[in-house]
């Protein structure tokens, strides 16, 4: 018994060395830290391929084989693409991060900076040949001999040499190489610029375009090779711009943009252009005079070209004609002014940043190429949505007009929109729904609509040939939208999982479950049985299939095999992977169910081997390959140096609010935790956050977030809690969970009550800023991005985006629901400016000036109140950075910033410069504050 206690003894003392010896995180473990990504099975399943990336730095691309071993790795590879006979990898390679690095600081212009290289990989020889100096490469997409790239080539002078003259400099020219994968045969095209590969590789176009100073040089153009019988021909003559090279599926019919006009033509008169191998050149197909093209209309420059899958139907953009600027106009001696018009449709500020988006707004038009070319302009500017099925071949288009209504996006979010069918045949247009709220889509083959009402939180399926609808849903008793939805707006949809292979059916997710309903109405299948709604477990689908055509994105569930789907249970929050199948009711198969999360799903043709991320707090996501995910062989191990660091724990805590709700949260604490010891705890809150118990954070500096893992790793307990609404009160809703939460926490004798914190971005940033206007429990606050004034912020613009904020307030986040005029004392009670003298918390607020959602001006309201009230209040403004910081230097500074700040009100450690006296401006630059 006393040698078992000195065993037992050795053992503890072991363990307790061990956690000794590993070190806090610091800040400069974040560049090196690896992520996954890019993960691809190839079809037959004999190859995984994969990113590794460090979050600066060069990452490596690697393949492996199905039986877990290394087929090649090549450094800093990116676009990566496997030949169709799995016999090449290409893709490029950047330049080393450093090299790239340095020529920034040396600020070399763009066409002397670093340039990618192409690498070819053999998978049969295991040889790599490799290119310098290549600007893009394509492949086509139903076969993959030959790739061709853009690449600069120096061509040497000719030599008089009968004379005695300095040789001139060789010349350097862009040229198209196009390199046969297997022999290393090459073809090269001086002078090119835009290429694109017919679908079957018989064909590549490509334009010429010769320099500005070139004025004797007549082969501008578009050229077409051949790659069977090794012709080349001019198709297009012309100096011009050329755009949109585009084959039809079969590879026998060519369609572009070309504008010609003189190069200072203010008005770009473009024209669509159309070629077969039947022609001797390609011929104008539509321009502003054709017959079709509304009046004061022309072929848009900015549309894209689209053959129907058949090849007989060409679709394109159509667009007003812009009024032209006078350039006889002296600028400074005009005003420069914006006019805001109650009527307009849109604000200023909105119709400025959707400016460049504007003047290349189009309009779909179609050509019936069996018709006798006759062109149909299918809508006009009244419509702001419009979408045609990926065939192209159905007869109805499905359009939206919001057109009368968008004043109201302002306070609504959103607008109603008319519902319309438009004929591709004769442009035909027929209205299905008035003032409809929800989104649409036809089905694959063209025959219904499906619909979700938002009003009424129903699916339903229009029958195009009888113009009758139906509800799909009718009579089921459960609900179809977030059962969730705390904010004052028609609650979302869970969204649909695909389609049926003969698309006839359609597959709806509940809050759990997976139905199945045929578009008649005729048949409703609860594939899961029940058993996600019985057990709370969410069940959604997880799509294996391959699909290298670029036409289709449609997800068409296999009806007769089984399927995978994820499971998530929201009690313990474990997830795992069941199978279902597509036609029949049964309860899900569950294959396995862990605390791990499971991402990045992709498989062979066959489904037999199947790659997938695995993660949870403790496990950095690595890749694991199956074939039934009840064996999962681990591939990779991206981040072993974590092993080395004191690293943490995540555990759901519950709890039950003061006013009886029922509550949880994530409690992180350090590998090392010792409860025998007092820890300062930090609240970081958003709304809910406990669905991500199971997720890898990697220590990494943030936009303005809690870094968790740094903070835990220095021994802090990091509490993350859910947050439920009560619309109008959001301020009190955030002190009904988080500060109970809180309290709850600190009736553990290993929390210290006395040095406790929150902190928050943007609408975090705001529930920080409320709380300590209600509470001194906080030894200190950190506010990111806060409005605290509901009354000045409801009448402000998201300037990113030019938005009003009102609809924030009325209908989404801010949760008011009403306005202003509505519900002052609402405004004011969320308002926590107007609180300010109550708040005795050391607080840092970070407000940038180039903040596109909350206008900066909120956190200097904050910040001159406590300052006026000699509050201590610090607050930082990383210039022209945005609402969520966006430079890494920003974010690595504020991670230094944020960790000293709560070291010291927290721990005791001593402030540096900025929090005990600040930096002043004539010190910008050149001090931190650092020390």
């Amino acid at each position: 018994m006393n040698l078992q206690k000195a065993v037992l003894g050795i053992s503890l003392l072991t363990v307790s060395v061990s956690y000794a010896q590993k070190k806090p995180l610091d800040h400069s473990v974040y560049d090196s830290w690896k992520s996954i990504s890019n993960v691809e099975v190839s079809k037959s399943g004999r190859f995984i391929s994969f990113l590794i990336n460090p979050q600066e730095g060069d990452g490596i691309f690697e393949v492996k084989t199905k039986d877990n071993n290394i087929l090649v790795r090549v450094p800093r590879a990116t676009n990566v693409k496997l030949a169709k006979n799995e016999s090449y990898y290409v893709g490029s390679i950047k330049p080393l991060f450093q090299e790239t690095r340095q020529a920034k600081i040396k600020k070399k212009k763009a066409d002397d900076m670093p340039k990618d290289s192409l690498f070819i990989y053999n998978t049969s020889t295991k040889e790599t040949w490799k290119t310098p100096d290549v600007k893009s490469f394509k492949m086509a997409w139903q076969k993959n001999d030959f790739v061709a790239y853009l690449t600069d080539i120096k061509i040497e002078a000719p030599v008089d040499t009968t004379k005695k003259e300095k040789a001139a400099k060789p010349k350097t020219l862009p040229a198209l190489v196009v390199r046969n994968l297997a022999t290393g045969d090459t073809l090269n095209f001086l002078k090119a610029d835009q290429y694109t590969w017919s679908p079957n590789e018989n064909f590549i176009a490509f334009t010429k375009k010769n320099e500005a100073k070139d004025t004797v040089s007549n082969d501008h153009g578009l050229y077409l090779y051949n790659l069977t019988s090794k012709e080349l021909k001019k198709i297009s003559n012309g100096k011009g711009t050329y755009k949109e090279l585009t084959f039809d599926d079969q590879s026998t019919q060519l369609t572009f943009l070309a504008d010609k006009s003189p190069e200072k033509a203010l008005l770009k008169d473009f024209k669509l252009y159309y070629y077969t191998p039947t022609q001797d050149s390609a011929r104008v197909l539509a321009q502003q005079s054709t017959s079709g093209v509304p009046q004061n209309w022309y072929v848009s420059g900015d549309g894209k070209l689209n053959f129907s899958a058949d090849g007989q139907r060409l679709y394109f953009g159509l667009a007003p004609i812009p009024a032209v600027k006078d350039t006889t106009l002296v600028d400074f001696e005009h005003a420069q002014v914006d006019i805001w018009h109650w009527k307009d449709d849109y604000l200023q500020p909105q119709q400025l940043v959707n400016l460049k988006n504007d003047q290349t707004k189009n309009y779909p038009a179609v050509i019936s190429l069996q018709s006798g070319n006759r062109l149909l302009a299918l809508v006009d500017d009244k419509f702001n949505r419009s979408s045609i099925s990926e065939t192209g071949t159905n007869e109805w288009m499905l359009a939206s007009s919001d057109f009368g209504n968008r004043i109201a996006s302002q306070w609504e979010a959103s607008t109603l929109s008319d519902l319309y069918l438009v004929s591709t045949v004769n442009g035909s247009k027929k209205i299905i729904l008035k003032n409809f709220a929800g989104q649409a889509f036809l089905n694959p083959n063209g025959t219904h609509v499906v619909y979700f009402d938002r009003e009424k939180g129903n699916w339903h399926s229009y029958a195009i040939s009888t113009e009758k609808s139906i509800v799909l849903n009718d009579g089921i008793p459960v609900s179809f939208v977030d059962e969730e939805n705390d904010s004052p707006t028609y609650a979302s949809p869970y969204g649909t999982m695909g389609w049926s292979e003969d698309g006839n059916h359609i597959y709806i997710y509940d809050r759990y479950d997976i139905w199945r309903f045929a578009l008649n109405g005729k048949d409703k299948q609860l594939l899961t049985n029940g058993e996600g709604r019985a057990s709370k477990t969410v069940y959604r689908y997880i799509d294996l299939t391959k699909n290298d055509n670029p036409r289709y994105r449609t997800t068409f569930i296999p009806s007769k095999k089984d399927i995978y789907v994820t499971s998530f249970n929201e009690n313990n929050k474990y997830n795992g992977i069941s199978v279902i199948n597509a036609a029949k009711t049964r309860k899900p198969t569950e294959l396995t169910s862990e605390s791990y999360t499971f991402k990045a799903f992709n498989a062979s043709e066959d489904g037999k081997t199947i790659a997938f991320t695995k993660e949870n707090y403790n496990s950095s996501p690595d890749l694991y390959v199956t074939d039934n995910f009840k064996k999962q062989e681990r591939f990779t191990t991206i981040n072993p140096q974590q092993d080395d660091y004191n690293w943490g724990t995540a555990e759901l805590v519950q709890w039950t609010t003061p006013h009886g709700y029922a509550a949880e949260g994530i409690l992180y604490k350090p590998e090392n935790f010792d409860p025998n010891k007092k820890y300062p705890i930090i609240a970081y809150f958003y709304e809910k956050l406990t669905d991500g118990l199971y997720t890898y954070q990697a220590p990494a500096p943030t936009p303005s977030r809690l870094n968790i893992p740094y903070f835990v790793s220095n021994e802090y307990l990091v509490f993350a809690p859910n947050i439920s609404y009560e619309i109008g009160h959001p301020g009190k809703s955030a002190e009904e969970y988080i500060n109970s939460g809180m309290r709850f926490l600190a009736q553990n004798s290993w929390v210290d009550s006395t040095k406790m914190a929150i902190q928050g971005q943007s609408w975090g940033g705001y529930q920080v800023a409320h709380l300590i206007t209600r509470t001194n429990m906080y030894a200190a606050a950190w506010t990111g991005a806060p409005v605290v004034n509901m009354t000045s912020a409801y009448g402000g613009i998201r300037w990113q985006t030019g938005l009003s904020r009102q609809f924030q307030y009325e209908r989404t986040q801010s949760r008011i629901g009403k306005t202003l005029w509505e519900a002052k004392d609402l405004y004011l009670e969320n308002s926590p400016l107007f609180y300010m003298d109550r708040v005795t918390t050391p607080v840092v607020i970070m407000h940038n000036d180039n903040d596109g959602a909350v206008p900066w001006y909120q956190g200097i309201e904050m910040f001159t109140a406590l300052r006026r009230l000699e509050k201590p209040v610090w607050m930082l403004n990383y210039n022209n950075d945005e609402h969520n910081l966006m430079k890494r230097q920003n974010r690595k500074d504020i991670q230094i910033r944020q960790a000293q700040f709560f070291d010291h009100y927290l721990k005791g450690k001593a402030a540096p410069k900025w929090i005990t006296t600040g930096v002043p401006a004539i010190e910008k630059g050149i001090d931190w504050g650092f020390q």
